[in-house]
């Protein structure tokens, strides 16, 4: 090979390198205009891959559904979680440096959503079992001063505004997982710390009948909470205005 047709070679070389380079820059500049939209739902996109697309959960069954849910009460478990009340890494690690009016706008935010929800959970326990979880839910246990559920979640356990969440609707491993997190005392709320002091007193048992029958049961169709007081609380709440 001679070498001004190496010399060529090289040229032509050079010249589609500086071409692509060209390319790659105004390529780049063209993706550098293109700029994210700042709403609150490109900021919630990152919730998506534990709670699902909107807020709706997941098959992952100890990742709540927080669409819906009153603004109110996601709020407070937003600031717990930043204030160490509620312990889970990628949730504290979102949301440390987080101000009070973003907190509430994520609130807000997920409050307003309402996508479908799934079909409930085929309870797979006994029916005296059952039975039990329903009694308590409805009844409670008034020799132990243990409250029915519907007496703060309201008649519809679809909870209580601002600041009460629904039950229904939920899997049965993460309100297991809660009522154990209670319990144990590794989830905590602002005192009077009355879902604390309601766990403590169900036995595993109780709180695996009481789980599996809010897991089983069907949505109603209208999933809107109880107007605030419309409810007085049979035992102080510090998480629930007054």
């Amino acid at each position: 090979m001679s070498k001004s047709h190496t010399l060529k070679l090289i040229s032509s070389s050079i010249r589609t390198c500086l071409l692509c380079l060209t390319l790659s820059f105004a390529h780049s500049g063209a993706l550098a205009q293109q700029t994210v939209p700042d709403t609150i739902a490109q900021r919630a996109i990152a919730c998506a891959a534990c709670h699902g697309k909107e807020g709706r959960a997941t098959n992952e069954g100890y990742f709540p559904r927080i669409a819906g849910k009153p603004a109110g009460y996601l709020y407070n478990q937003l600031v717990n979680f930043r204030e160490g009340r509620r312990s889970y890494p990628a949730m504290t690690y979102m949301v440390a440096h987080l101000s009070d009016t973003y907190l509430k706008e994520m609130a807000e935010h997920f409050a307003n959503l309402h996508p479908p929800y799934p079909p409930p959970q085929p309870a797979n326990l006994p029916a005296s079992t059952l039975e039990r979880g329903k009694a308590l839910v409805f009844s409670g246990d008034q020799s132990r001063n243990i409250p029915a559920c519907i007496a703060c979640h309201g008649e519809k356990l679809t909870g209580l505004l601002p600041s009460v969440p629904s039950l229904v609707g939920l899997p049965r491993d993460y309100l297991n997982a809660q009522f154990g997190a209670w319990k144990s005392g590794s989830r905590k709320a602002a005192a009077p710390d009355c879902m604390a002091q309601i766990s403590k007193q169900l036995s595993v048992d109780e709180i695996s009948a009481v789980s599996a029958w809010l897991a089983a049961q069907p949505v109603p169709e209208n999933m809107a909470a109880a107007p605030a007081h419309s409810v007085k609380l049979p035992i102080p709440c510090g998480s629930v205005p007054q």
